[in-house]
């Protein structure tokens, strides 16, 4: 059958959720200030050409595109994307990467869904050539954040406040995929989220685990109007949730234009206590396992969106993450990319981003003087022996058009 080319892709850091500094200051963490993209965008797109590099997953910093209700600054937004275009880069747009613009609050205003869907809109009018979007970037890491641990934006601590956030920014991805399709019928969505697992230590830690190995599921459950389970039903009712609020997504699901992107980390895989308390596990199953049970649940076609590891490590994680994906893609699961995250190293994601300490993260395929890192060699290298792989077209729709 005909297809299309395999994407090897990277991405330039987005973040920008608002923290609290030891002082009581809020502060906005910005990556792409942080990264110096501002300043050096153009050479940092004149990289990827060096890698090989078609695809980038890149978006606006939508905190300050989106400057209050129907208004917009798309200053760098109109320089950024118009030489992606003269560069040949297909952009996987990433519209929200974390945070909101501060005129809208944070994840519990309940506006945020119409407000980001007005947004969406307007984006896909300006860049009408563009197909590819990725609307909320990981919603449940967004979610549980910024409204369950209290580390970003609202900065809350419980179960109700991780509901109505989970909701609301779901809603948003959803809303958001509608108003882009208003404008590009033929539009795809590259859902980016974090693939969670729960091991339990101890007997008594198995029902905790079960129930967190449930609650993974959840942004994506919302998102592709899969049914919950009673456990999960009964959990967002009694945090919130209205049954209009969930039946909402069952009416308006358009997961037949999606694509379910799975990143995975290190830190992805957790250990749970009889105590109820969880910690980081390490890899213990793996990208494989983990993104198979993702598969096996919505039956969309894959795309490994994220993932890294800290410097010297790079080079055997890249060398692990791309076998899990050629193994799954050889045992019929319908993978259609792989993306090394992200093209620069970052800062201050060793501490989640919740300090503002300059702490340099060295994991990018070029350092922050823009020289070629050690993985970005072996990147370079990986994309130039596979660059040919084939996707078949039968495993989605996004292909007729590239």
């Amino acid at each position: 059958m005909p297809g299309t080319k395999f994407m090897f892709t990277t991405g330039i850091e987005n973040s920008y959720p608002n923290i609290i500094l030891p002082d009581g200051t809020i502060k906005r963490v910005d990556e792409m200030e942080k990264t110096g993209h501002y300043k050096h965008w153009r050479t940092d797109f004149g990289l990827l050409d060096e890698m090989g590099i078609e695809f980038l997953r890149y978006g606006p910093p939508y905190f300050s595109t989106h400057t209050g209700p129907g208004q917009y600054n798309w200053d760098f937004t109109d320089d950024t994307f118009h030489a992606l275009q003269e560069l040949n880069i297909t952009p996987i747009v990433d519209l929200c990467h974390f945070g909101v613009p501060d005129w809208m609050g944070d994840f519990q205003n309940p506006d945020f869904p119409y407000y980001f869907a007005e947004y969406a809109r307007a984006f896909a009018q300006r860049f009408p050539y563009l197909q590819l979007y990725t609307p909320v970037n990981e919603i449940f890491i967004a979610a549980m954040f910024s409204a369950q641990y209290g580390w970003w934006n609202e900065r809350l601590q419980s179960d109700r406040a991780f509901v109505t956030a989970l909701k609301h920014i779901a809603k948003a991805n959803v809303m958001a995929m509608h108003a882009i399709l208003s404008v590009r019928p033929d539009a795809t969505f590259i859902q980016s989220e974090s693939s969670e697992y729960f091991h339990a230590t101890d007997p008594e830690a198995v029902p905790l685990a079960r129930f967190l190995n449930q609650k993974r599921f959840l942004s994506l459950d919302l998102t592709y109007g899969y049914p919950l389970t009673v456990a999960m039903y009964e959990y967002l009712l009694s945090n919130g949730m209205t049954k209009e609020e969930y039946q909402w997504f069952h009416e308006n699901q358009i997961k037949a234009r999606c694509v379910m992107g799975n990143d995975y980390y290190v830190t992805n895989e957790h250990l749970v206590h009889p105590d109820g308390s969880t910690q980081a596990s390490g890899e213990i199953f793996g990208y494989y396992v983990i993104t198979n049970q993702y598969y096996k649940r919505y039956k969309l076609p894959i795309m490994h969106t994220e993932t890294n590891i800290k410097m010297p490590a790079c080079k055997e994680w890249l060398i692990k993450q791309w076998a899990n994906v050629h193994r799954l893609k050889h045992d019929g699961v319908p993978v259609i990319g792989f993306t090394w995250y992200s093209l620069l190293h970052q800062v201050d994601w060793d501490s989640a981003l919740r300090n503002d300490a300059g702490n340099v993260n060295e994991l990018g395929l070029y350092d922050l003087d823009r020289k070629i890192t050690p993985v970005g060699e072996a990147y370079k290298q990986l994309i130039r022996s596979w660059k040919d792989i084939i996707v078949e077209e039968s495993y989605g729709l996004i292909f007729h058009n590239w």
